[in-house]
């Protein structure tokens, strides 16, 4: 088998199949919708999220001040708002209203969950050691939301440059864990 040389800046892409989130976020009576991508599971119990958001994203100067957010994972059907909302900035444009998305209150958290996604995950930020140098926050997921009528939701998963994979066939295989 021969192998090829692959450009480390593209390393992200092969890395990085996670689900695209839209992250909800509020402040001063103002919520905002930012399409995101970079994040991982760090714990299970409680379920500890790892997520990158840059400094100069507006949703950013909101999370490091209210310490919340909602992760709604959206499925296939809202591709095309999943990608307008990552094209603009929540600093001049209501993502709500301009992507007809509807707000519904969280329980646990300021900022809304967004009604039109098949999981919503209410989150407080529970670690921020990493944010000054990397932009990371760990968020401790405090209520979880799903919803039953949606069956084999079919998520978008970035691989880069306004490309996605689709989720698809599940396969379950024999495995040792509970």
């Amino acid at each position: 088998m021969t192998k090829r040389a692959f450009p480390l800046s593209r390393v992200y892409r092969l890395l990085e199949p996670g689900s695209v989130v839209l992250v909800t976020t509020a402040h001063k009576g103002r919520a905002n919708i930012m399409t995101q991508s970079w994040h991982t599971m760090m714990e299970f119990e409680p379920p500890l999220v790892g997520c990158v958001i840059s400094g100069n994203n507006y949703s950013f100067d909101a999370l490091v001040k209210t310490r919340e957010c909602v992760l709604n994972i959206p499925a296939v059907e809202l591709a095309q708002q999943v990608v307008g909302i990552g094209n603009c900035s929540g600093k001049k444009v209501d993502k709500f209203r301009k992507f007809k998305l509807t707000p519904l209150p969280a329980s646990e958290v300021s900022p809304p969950l967004i009604a039109e996604c098949y999981a919503n995950l209410e989150c407080k930020v529970a670690d921020t050691r990493m944010v000054n140098k990397y932009n990371f926050f760990v968020l401790e997921v405090v209520k979880a939301w799903i919803d039953p009528a949606m069956k084999n939701p079919r998520t978008l998963h970035h691989q880069g440059k306004g490309v996605f994979m689709v989720a698809g066939d599940t396969i379950k295989l024999p495995s040792g864990m509970k």
